[in-house]
């Protein structure tokens, strides 16, 4: 599969794979910030993608900003649609209790391409029975003794 991309600024980074078999592709800021301590902020990339019918692309934390800095995507995984063709942008919160400066060029999160299912939606009556039943939260996890596990 192709993502054409279009650079809206000339200090955009065009993402790339860091291995061969890196699931995802780095996505960079085009501009320094400050990300504060328990705040959130949304970070220009400078890009646009046009990407294939039936994928998308889930914009997700990088594990090392977040295990070494508290640094994560917001709504991970964010959705990047196939129709949208605006600015590449990631919603970063930083989790910890020091501010966070983020360089132009720095590596903010990952892009993974993935394929697209639209569902076809049927109202019914009622609906067949299953194992869990209507169990919410927490409720898989029930071990023999009652205890969540």
């Amino acid at each position: 599969m192709r993502i054409k991309i279009k650079k809206l600024h000339p200090q955009a980074i065009i993402p790339k794979y860091q291995t061969t078999f890196s699931a995802g592709f780095d996505l960079h800021a085009l501009d320094s910030h400050i990300l504060k301590a328990n705040e959130c902020a949304l970070i220009s990339t400078g890009l646009a993608f046009e990407i294939e019918s039936s994928y998308e692309v889930q914009v997700r934390p990088r594990s090392g900003l977040a295990l070494k800095n508290g640094i994560s995507v917001l709504n991970a995984p964010g959705t990047i649609d196939s129709d949208y063709r605006g600015e590449i942008k990631v919603l970063l919160i930083n989790h910890s209790s020091e501010d966070f400066v983020i360089e132009s060029g720095d590596r903010i999160a990952q892009g993974v391409v993935s394929r697209v299912y639209q569902a076809e939606f049927e109202e019914v009556g009622e609906l067949t029975d299953s194992q869990r039943g209507a169990g919410g939260f927490g409720s898989s996890g029930v071990g023999e003794q009652g205890n969540y596990q």
